[in-house]
């Protein structure tokens, strides 16, 4: 039950998804066999929109490992949950997770440790919540892949915004102030560049790649600017412990 309003949120991304992957080319085989096997629904809605005919393989597999990439964090977060499962389970566990079940799951993870349970990660849990995403996914934009003929022109209604405005919510919730939000004007300004003078769509790589070098960079720089202060607190905790 849990699950039940994520699920719900799914379906109408998914309708919108599969309507944009028909009307692009992909057949209603073709489109669930995606959604099922990639089951991420950022980098699915990237290279949607960069597909053309013949598609850029090159660009969309590396929008597609860019976007993804975030899993490699969650899978490593998720992982020492896991140790006490079988290679077998803990494959299927990490195949299943997605952004929502990731977070469900940390959190009964956590509600489970706090009551004193001595295995906190619950397999049954994690893998029937994550089941019932799956599969409203798949179905529904294999649905949407069914009605995207009768829908018509998806741009025209204006339904092709709607995972690029989800975007600019999660960014608004992740907003610390313009000085943690440099790396955007960094990947902003580079994809706009990238975007007027290179064909194609490789202004999303550009703009991902400079991003993540940005933040890099300048997190390697905040522990140094931070010195000071910290080296200031500890010195007022030894005044007031002599």
């Amino acid at each position: 039950m849990d699950a039940l309003p994520v699920m719900i949120g799914f379906i109408p991304f998914a309708l919108v998804l599969g309507a944009q992957a028909s009307q692009k080319g992909l057949s209603i085989v073709e489109v669930p066999l995606m959604t099922g096997l990639n089951f991420a629904g950022g980098s699915e809605f990237a290279a949607i929109g960069l597909w053309t005919s013949p598609p850029h393989l090159a660009l969309i597999l590396a929008i597609t490992f860019l976007v993804n990439s975030r899993h490699l964090l969650m899978g490593a977060t998720l992982a020492p949950l896991l140790r006490h499962l079988p290679k077998r389970k803990a494959f299927a566990a990490l195949f299943f997770m997605c952004d929502e079940s990731w977070a469900m799951g940390l959190s009964h993870a956590r509600k489970r440790a706090e009551a004193g349970h001595m295995i906190p990660f619950s397999l049954p849990y994690y893998l029937s919540l994550s089941a019932g995403l799956y599969l409203t996914w798949v179905v529904f934009t294999a649905l949407g892949a069914g009605l995207g003929p009768m829908i018509g022109d998806i741009e025209s209604l204006g339904f092709d915004m709607a995972f690029p405005a989800v975007f600019l919510v999660l960014l608004r919730g992740m907003w610390k102030g313009f000085r943690q939000a440099r790396p955007w004007l960094v990947s902003l300004v580079v994809a706009a560049l990238t975007y007027l003078l290179v064909p194609g769509g490789w202004y999303v790589a550009a703009g991902a790649l400079s991003g993540i070098v940005a933040a890099y960079l300048w997190v390697e720089e905040n522990p140094l600017e931070e010195k000071p202060a910290q080296e200031k607190e500890m010195q007022e905790k030894q005044v007031k412990e002599k």
